[in-house]
């Protein structure tokens, strides 16, 4: 039999968890799932990298696929490696951790025996996730731990490190707020962290080394490339060495974070993985864990080089225990899937039941596309245009981030933003949603063909993220490109601020990238996933510089969390309480929001957004009414008053006003 002909076969899933060790101080007990292994052997080691095994023992075949054995002594800190052999027991698959390895030494070589318990810090039993009634009350921030850390300004001792989101008191070099307190101040609700499981891209060694040694450069990843999804990065530890420092750290972040009214998300990429050769999953099976195509090749949807078969029945299984692991053991409250148009609507939507058994109130959401053409057909994947089969599954709204800033293929096209018109209708359809509305022309909304969120929370609403050009730089190329020299520093506030307004005012779920609040840029750099901190730590002195812009989006936040209008939870609301203004001309869109009639204090709000170079004459309702916004300004207690049906809202900016 050859492997490709392996993965055609009905293999046996075992029902219990696939939980690869028990530890207990008289035994500890092994498994690991392998059906067409001819025998499995777990060799133990002293360390984790480096020397000899000490001790070899064979595991037994169990009738579910597994292997077991059950080794007497008590092996805390020790750590260990399977090696899976077939072809008549004299062909080693290699060494391997496990696939579902809890805790792993340098460079996630070998796994350790360790006790969990162990790991909490204190006070981790009572650790609660923050209170939060709905999605629509989400309001998320993405971050890297180095762009967030690095910079000397930050006064954040632990630089790139878990523990950087613990540290209290820490502020820049005039006084004002960095770190966990700049989160709080800015008032979002979740923090998104990127991959931050251990991944293959950064030599934890090596980076461990340059804490103390500066002639070794420190590296710089995102962390897209996994090798152990169910342990945290060691790079981003203060030892990773000691397998049970990097727990306890990730743990100490996530109950800072609660303590500090903030959940946290884990961005996860079980769509590929760093090497599919030397991965555990092909160490384990070889060829089951991946697509093919039909000439035997991997499949390469992702643009890494592989992609998983999350509708193979054990990489499902594996998909969900996982993330509930990280729930459990973690106290994890959300989950980011790379390239979710990867994985198959059922496991997704599995995932997504699992999950609520245990919270509902736990987020879920995902890019809604592939890097390349998956090995599975449309009708099956988990993309944008099929979230109506995903309910309680969100997906990244990409028609509104290119209505605003222009399309992710050409860096220096604008839109919106710049005053180039036609695009509307797009920006009108991320307001709602990207739910239908009887307003809406679908027809002239770039990027989607239909509508494709059944709720308005299916669908993050965001002008920039980690993965392309941060906002400032998009500005700064198309406005070049517009006037032919580079554009005035209070044209690109003004543009800034407008772009989050539309964001937080829109009915989606709100994402902003880090450092977005303070105008952070990326000196240009469009893909900056290894570059230096020269590019991607976040300058805090910005804070000072730009704190007008911090205060504006801090107190955009505040009014959307104070105002229920802002988040309409249904499509149903959404379409009879937001109504579109007609504007004249492009470059220009207003609607009207009936806050009394989904118990907002705010009984009628009115919200326009002008990109012209001039001001514009909006027409809205007969009466009196609180402007909160307007100029680039905004109070929530009110900035003037007005009274009558005609207005004028002036150019680059946005107007917030209501009675």
């Amino acid at each position: 039999m050859n492997l490709s002909s392996m993965k055609r076969i009905t293999h046996p899933i075992p029902a219990d968890s696939i939980l690869e060790l028990s530890y207990s101080p008289h035994a500890t007990n092994f498994a690991l799932w392998s059906p067409v292994a001819e025998s499995v052997v777990v060799n133990i080691y002293e360390k984790g990298n480096g020397g000899c095994a000490e001790e070899r023992h064979r595991l037994k075949k169990n009738d579910d696929g597994t292997w077991s054995a059950n080794v007497r002594g008590n092996l805390i800190g020790k750590f260990y490696t399977f090696e899976v052999f077939g072809k008549g027991n004299k062909d080693s698959w290699g060494e391997t951790p496990g696939m579902f390895a809890m805790a792993v030494g340098v460079n996630g070589e070998r796994a350790q025996v360790l006790d969990m318990n162990a790991t909490n810090p204190e006070g981790w039993e009572s650790d609660k996730r923050p209170e939060l009634k709905g999605f629509g009350d989400i309001i998320i921030y993405e971050m890297h731990h180095r762009d967030f850390s690095a910079d000397d300004a930050s006064g954040i001792k632990h630089k790139g490190k878990f523990l950087a989101l613990t540290e209290n008191g820490t502020k820049n070099y005039d006084g004002l707020s960095t770190g966990i307190d700049h989160l709080k101040e800015l008032g979002i609700t979740h923090v998104h962290i990127l991959p931050s499981y251990d991944f293959g891209s950064v030599n934890e060694a090596q980076d461990f080394i340059s804490q103390t040694d500066m002639r070794v450069p420190k590296q710089y990843n995102w962390g897209y490339d996994p090798v152990n999804y169910n342990v945290p990065e060691g790079s981003y530890s203060t030892n990773p060495y000691d397998p049970a420092v990097r727990i306890r750290e990730f743990k100490q972040m996530v109950m800072a974070l609660h303590k500090a009214g903030i959940r946290v998300v884990l961005d996860v990429v079980y769509n590929h993985v760093y090497d599919a050769g030397s991965s555990s999953f092909n160490r384990i099976f070889p060829d089951y864990f991946f697509r093919h195509k039909h000439n035997g090749a991997l499949s390469n949807g992702s643009g890494c080089g592989n992609e998983t078969a999350s509708e193979m029945p054990m990489m499902r299984k594996f998909m969900v225990e996982s993330v509930l692991y990280w729930i459990k053991e973690y106290h994890l409250d959300g989950f980011r899937f790379d390239l979710m148009g990867l994985h198959d609507i059922e496991t997704m939507n599995a995932i997504r039941d699992a999950v609520s058994a245990v919270d509902p109130t736990i987020f879920i959401y995902g890019e809604g596309w592939a890097a390349s053409t998956p090995a599975l057909p449309e009708n099956r994947l988990a993309i944008k245009d099929n979230v109506a089969r995903m309910p309680g599954i969100a997906a990244f709204g990409n028609e509104l981030r290119d209505a605003l800033r222009g399309s992710w293929w050409n860096d220096k096209e604008g839109a919106f933003l710049i005053g180039k018109t036609g695009n509307e209708d797009a920006l009108k359809f991320g307001i709602v949603g990207a739910i239908k509305h009887p307003q809406l022309n679908e027809a002239k909304v770039k990027n989607s063909i239909v509508a494709w969120a059944e709720q308005p929370t299916q669908m993050i609403s965001y002008v920039s993220c980690h993965d392309d050009m941060c906002l400032a730089d998009r500005l700064k190329v198309t406005l070049e490109e517009k006037y032919g020299c580079p554009a005035a520093k209070d044209e690109l506030i003004r543009l800034q601020k407008l772009a989050e307004t539309v964001v937080l005012t829109s009915q989606g779920v709100p994402f902003i990238w880090c450092g977005d609040e303070i105008v952070r840029d990326k000196k240009g750099v469009r893909n900056s996933y290894n570059s230096p901190d020269s590019i991607n730590a976040i300058p805090w002195h910005l804070k000072t510089e730009n704190k007008d812009v911090f205060d504006y989006v801090s107190a955009l936040i505040a009014i959307r969390k104070a105002h229920p209008a802002f988040h309409m939870e249904s499509a149903e609301l959404v379409c009879k309480n937001l109504q579109f203004l007609p504007v004249k001309g492009g470059n220009a869109v207003a609607f009207i929001l009936n806050g009394e009639a989904v118990g907002d204090s705010w009984k009628t709000i009115v919200v326009a957004f002008n990109s012209r170079e001039k001001g514009v004459r909006l027409n809205v309702p007969e009466g009196s009414y609180i402007v909160v916004c307007k100029n680039g300004l905004i109070n929530s207690s009110g900035l003037s008053t007005f009274k009558g049906s005609s207005i004028l809202v002036s150019p680059q900016t946005a107007l917030i006003m209501y009675k």
